[in-house]
């Protein structure tokens, strides 16, 4: 089982599944079979009353053995469709997790071999318990906030210099049942207040809440320029790649790129990608464009022989954006796929 957290701090994300999982002697999570059943807990894969014979066989043999090999006539005997089509993407997800013996390892010979196939869903889930096992000594909720940036999409307002971020499956709930003040309803445009249901901007101030409620995602993130959010996000970012590539980097929000020698850059979605490549290339890009960029950083790295030669000593510039209707898909393969390493990590 994973460790503990220590006495003095709080416990967060119980959704990850972290809980149910071990680290290996190099701190990566290895699979375990209470992992493995918890999937057959969700509500896609639990059993209801209108579960069929042949559904209800299988759950019993996974839950009981969750590494079991099932037979294609066992998926077969699932009369429902949609419910045999489910049981076929866990089994591939769970094959797929034991024969790479580790979250990490299944996460990065996903993209590396660009045999994507896993839905969102599920490849957000191993985000979530990998950033888990990384944070599992942060103490600043703020950077917990912005880690939430890497496994759920965001909806962004950006008015008057601010840009602030709310969890977007977060803000669909509570439209559809309740109101959300008036940052709510400038996010979703509407002027129709309801009940009052609000989300708060996380601070220095209110910090302390999120323990409490970090599974509910339902805190906003101060993600504009000089504030602490931004800085938050560069750190779990140094994290991230360190735990994955074993390479110390050093980021930094900027508010521009100006550089004769600009070298390398990356999008963290698809829309600074997008955006990064044509003002790479020198092509006009006009300013209701320019304007979907929220952050831009420069990344170094501590060890100059970690960088590919030729670049040695240049720095990196990543962008993030959102899309035209105010979302942030942020991808956070592409900070761990693109870097110009001197090595295959």
């Amino acid at each position: 089982m994973a460790e503990a957290p220590t006495a003095t701090l709080p416990d967060f994300w119980l959704s990850s599944g972290f809980h149910l999982l071990r680290r290996d002697p190099t701190g990566h999570l290895a699979v375990t079979d209470d992992f493995l059943r918890a999937y057959l807990e969700r509500p896609e894969m639990r059993l209801v009353d209108e579960s069929d014979a042949g559904e209800r066989t299988l759950h019993a043999k996974l839950h009981a053995a969750p590494r079991a090999a099932v037979a294609a006539t066992e998926l077969a005997a699932i009369v429902d469709a949609d419910i045999r089509a489910n049981y076929g993407v866990f089994l591939d997800f769970r094959d797929r997790l034991l024969a790479a013996g580790t979250l990490e390892a299944v996460y990065l010979a996903l993209f590396r071999t660009q045999a994507v196939t896993m839905p969102a869903l599920l490849l957000d889930h191993l985000v979530h318990a990998i950033l888990r096992n990384i944070l599992a000594d942060c103490d600043d909720p703020i950077a917990l906030r912005a880690a939430e940036l890497l496994f759920r999409t965001q909806k962004v307002t950006v008015a008057d210099g601010a840009v602030m971020l709310a969890d977007e499956e977060t803000v669909e709930i509570t439209a559809r049942t309740g109101g959300l003040g008036s940052l709510g309803r400038l996010l979703l445009e509407s002027a129709t207040p309801t009940t009052q249901i609000t989300l708060d901007v996380l601070s220095a101030e209110n910090a302390a809440t999120y323990w409490d409620r970090s599974d509910r995602f339902d805190t906003v993130l101060d993600l504009s320029f000089t504030r602490p959010g931004l800085d938050a996000l560069c750190r779990v970012f140094e994290r991230w790649v360190g735990h994955f590539l074993g390479v110390a980097l050093r980021i930094e929000p900027v508010s521009q790129i100006r550089d004769e020698r600009w070298s390398w850059h990356i999008g963290l979605d698809a829309e600074s990608t997008a955006i990064l490549n044509a003002l790479y290339r020198g092509e006009p890009v006009d300013e209701a464009r320019l304007s979907l960029l929220i952050a831009l950083f420069r990344a170094t790295f501590a060890d100059t022989a970690d960088m590919r030669p030729d670049l040695a000593g240049k720095p990196i510039y990543l962008g993030l954006a959102i899309d035209n209707a105010r979302r942030l898909r942020l991808k956070p393969q592409n900070l761990l796929l693109n870097l110009p390493l001197a090595r295959e990590t």
